[in-house]
């Protein structure tokens, strides 16, 4: 399969068990929370997180239908702070993937209640003995402890404190790394890092996963902060110029634009060269060059 018709499989594995996950098991009265989820979750978007966990499970010779559980608890994490970044008491953004965002559509209480439902729901599926019983419990607990550190206080929402904390002042190019690193390079770290616990990986490919998925981390995020200053905003699928706007250090405001192009083709090679442990590391050479060629 190509990359694109690989990711494309991925996606829709993911989000068909999303819309089983993602229903109440009785309707009380509460069924727009669950709308208000399958709003943001069903809305599109590259499924990065959850493609990684499924390829890296792949080419370790792991079995996919074990490790999609995870990879669906891993999105609805994701999803969950995209709705909570996008509050007016975030960032206050009015569309995300080209769609208003679930606050402008719901209202803020019930998108605050939606993440919130989002998150737990997580958790939920990854424990739930019903969804895990293709790995064994040693795995189910580390994986699940592996999720809760990654979306937690030492990873991404310590991450998105940093973030706010950084508006309307000046940080060092070293902070400003910790806080991507934090924010959004903890939910790529754990993908694949799930995806070779599952998959069963040996120690060398678990630490060349992580160096892989550090160095697209970062790309990912570089690329980011560049098409946030020369992107389309209907191709990227959000405003552009909101970072400026908001008055955050990006790292084209503190490399410039052209170093950043050139950091961003340099992180992809090294993540595929971190692959060199792996037999056939599939579609993810590709992948790492993709993100860093990518307009959305």
């Amino acid at each position: 399969m190509t990359l694109k018709e690989q990711l494309a499989a991925y996606s829709k594995m993911v989000e068909d068990r999303l819309m089983t996950y993602i229903q109440p098991s009785e309707d009380k009265g509460q069924a727009v929370v669950f709308e208000a989820c399958r709003y943001s979750a069903m809305a599109g978007g590259k499924r990065l997180r959850p493609g990684l966990v499924l390829e890296f499970c792949r080419v370790c010779g792991g079995n996919l239908e074990a490790a999609l559980p995870f990879a669906c608890a891993l999105e609805m994490i994701h999803t969950y702070s995209l709705i909570h970044d996008d509050l007016p008491c975030m960032d206050n953004d009015d569309f995300r993937r080209g769609k208003l965002t679930n606050h402008k559509v719901y209202g803020e209480a019930t998108a605050v209640l939606a993440g919130d439902g989002l998150l737990n729901l997580a958790f939920e599926t990854a424990s739930d003995p019903a969804n895990t019983k293709l790995v064994s419990a040693e795995t189910q607990v580390k994986a699940i402890r592996m999720l809760s550190r990654a979306s937690g206080m030492d990873g991404m929402i310590g991450g998105q404190i940093l973030d706010m904390q950084a508006e309307e002042t000046s940080i060092s190019l070293e902070q400003l790394k910790t806080l991507q690193e934090l924010k959004t390079g903890a939910l790529i770290s754990v993908a694949a890092q799930l995806g070779c616990l599952i998959g069963g990986a040996t120690a060398e490919q678990t630490q060349a996963a992580a160096t892989y998925a550090a160095c697209i981390g970062l790309a990912f995020q570089i690329q980011d902060d560049i098409l946030d200053i020369e992107g389309d905003a209907e191709t990227f699928g959000k405003p552009i110029g909101s970072d400026e706007e908001n008055g955050k250090s990006t790292y084209p405001s503190l490399l410039g634009l052209e170093k950043c192009h050139a950091l961003v083709h340099e992180l992809s090679q090294q993540a595929v060269d971190a692959l060199a442990s792996f037999a056939d590391a599939g579609i993810l050479p590709e992948l790492a060059y993709s993100l860093a060629d990518r307009n959305h």
